[in-house]
């Protein structure tokens, strides 16, 4: 293990099934590692002991998937492989510094592939990559011919209509939980609203 050597997953954004976790787990003992896990019925732990360290992944469970949560410091070569690899395998998000011998590389990853690649050594970075947008021109012009935001925004002024109208019959009657329901919802639809620029 080389001690200047140290990788931070930050901002995770992964999706497994249950299936994938228990791949990890079975790859994690292959590997050699010292782990075990426990289940509750929210969340799915997995702790690793990586020479005097442990490093806990938490996996939130949504229906009948899970979300990996969390921001790992990770100084063990093999095991930053293996998260690489889940990050890549499960097309997620996140953002990963790199730091060896006082030098750090910060990757974007979106959908598991790196967007944007940056090099910081001491005040300084440069941008090593950045991955260009994917628009076409067919899709500029699909969006400048798009009727869209105009049909959205007929129904957005019969929505504030009603809702300025349920405020004001709230009003009338004194129905406090009320007022607080429609003003805001009419909050949500103001900014609806200005993002539409009417």
């Amino acid at each position: 293990m080389n001690k200047g050597y140290e990788v931070e997953f930050c901002n995770l954004e992964l999706r497994f099934e249950r299936r994938q976790i228990q791949n990890l787990i079975r790859e994690l003992i292959q590997e050699g590692y010292s782990l075990y896990w426990s289940e509750s019925e929210g969340a799915f732990l997995v702790s690793i002991r990586s020479g005097r360290r442990l490093l806990k992944l938490h996996f939130q469970k949504l229906n009948d998937r899970y979300k990996m949560i969390g921001n790992y410091t990770v100084r063990d070569e093999r095991l930053t492989e293996l998260l690489d690899k889940l990050i890549n395998d499960t097309r997620g998000h996140a953002v990963v510094k790199r730091t060896r011998d006082r030098q750090m590389v910060i990757e974007n990853i979106m959908f598991g592939e790196i967007i944007r690649l940056v090099e910081v050594t001491g005040m300084e970075h440069r941008i090593i990559f950045q991955k260009k947008p994917a628009i076409t021109t067919e899709d500029m012009i699909r969006a400048f011919q798009s009727k869209r935001a105009e049909e959205r925004a007929a129904v957005l002024r019969y929505e504030l209509d009603y809702e300025l109208s349920a405020l004001y019959e709230a009003l009338q009657t004194g129905n406090e939980k009320q007022v607080v329901l429609s003003k805001n919802k009419l909050e949500l639809l103001r900014v609806e609203m200005l993002q539409l620029e009417l």
